[in-house]
């Protein structure tokens, strides 16, 4: 990893230092002021990202067979994910929106903070403009579907704990509750603005950008707020081994499928693989946060995955080599 690259991940560490020791110092007000930082996260300034993020997307110029090289094997692993906590959760016990949580926790990479600087001194010009393909559906594809998920599996948990809810009502309950939310509801206003072929006024265009801006220093500080408010916990292991879970099997799996399935090579595939091996981001920090679940669990992997990329990073870059020495 080259001291350009390192010193970025150090930035990140600072910042998230930075609110770590804002929270010791008594400056952020504690969980309510956890609550309300995460609200303006969540409410106003990913909104204001993924708005502006898929109202602009050429999405004829995309190249899909890398975004479903990249794309498919994500959704089936955080899909696996989803599908084997939910079999493991305790009734009356284990909130019904973890599992949901858990799966955008060891999916979500970082892709913005970390993948975009990473990819430009790795790939130039060219391998960032695949990265940034890779970037303009990330949290539709990734988030979008497993809000429906968290709220799908919290509607069933309340009808069935109150016998109130009939299916059609449950149903209904479902429908409202993902589609008036700061995740789904700016993306499909965006994908929307896009169809129209209309180009964001230059004042909108300006505030959203402004909005997006914001969004990244609030999340790391976010990082640092929670680590004090949680810490790693006295079950440290979990979340390091989510972390390694996040950082060495997801990429392999994404390689493979680069590979075998949609036969890539070269720059795609380098591009590819290394999306895939970027720590977990802050917005499964912000997920967990919406639904008061695992929030502890969220920030250590978050900052456990940031520190292990130094290692991993270097390891994903020594076997793409090879592959591409043995012919591949």
């Amino acid at each position: 990893m080259s001291v350009d690259l390192f010193l970025k991940l150090f930035t990140l560490f600072v910042v998230v230092g930075i609110g770590y020791g804002a929270a010791r110092a008594g400056l952020t007000g504690g969980v309510v002021g956890l609550r309300t930082l995460s609200n303006i996260g969540f409410l106003v300034f990913v909104p204001g990202l993924l708005f502006r993020t898929t109202a602009t997307v050429n999405l004829a110029a995309l190249p899909w067979r890398l975004l479903a090289a990249f794309f498919v094997p994500l959704l089936l692993w955080a899909l696996g994910v989803w599908a084997w906590q939910r079999r493991r959760m305790v009734p009356g016990t284990d909130d019904p929106a973890a599992p949901a949580t858990r799966a955008v926790t060891l999916s979500f990479g970082n892709s913005v903070q970390v993948g975009l600087p990473f990819a430009a001194a790795l790939f130039g010009e060219e391998g960032l403009r695949l990265h940034v393909a890779l970037v303009s559906l990330h949290a539709l594809l990734l988030l979008s579907p497993f809000t429906v998920l968290a709220e799908a599996d919290r509607a069933r948990a309340a009808a069935r704990h109150t016998g109130a809810l009939a299916i059609g009502e449950t149903l209904l309950t479902i429908a409202r509750q993902t589609l008036v939310h700061p995740v789904v509801l700016p993306v499909l206003l965006g994908l929307a603005w896009n169809l129209t072929g209309l180009a964001l006024p230059q004042w909108l265009d300006s505030v959203l950008k402004m909005l997006g801006q914001g969004a990244v220093p609030l999340c790391l500080v976010l990082i640092g707020v929670a680590l004090d408010q949680y810490g790693l916990g006295p079950r440290w292991s979990v979340p390091a081994g989510m972390a390694a879970l996040k950082l060495l099997v997801l990429p392999a799996l994404v390689a493979a499928s680069g590979v075998l399935v949609f036969h890539l090579d070269g720059l795609p595939l380098s591009v590819l693989v290394m999306a895939a091996a970027l720590p977990v981001g802050s917005n499964a920090l912000l997920f967990a946060q919406r639904y008061r679940v695992l929030e502890g669990e969220a920030s250590a992997v978050i900052v456990l995955s940031t520190a292990g990329f130094a290692l991993t990073a270097p390891l994903w870059l020594m076997v793409l080599a090879w592959w591409r020495v043995a012919g591949g």
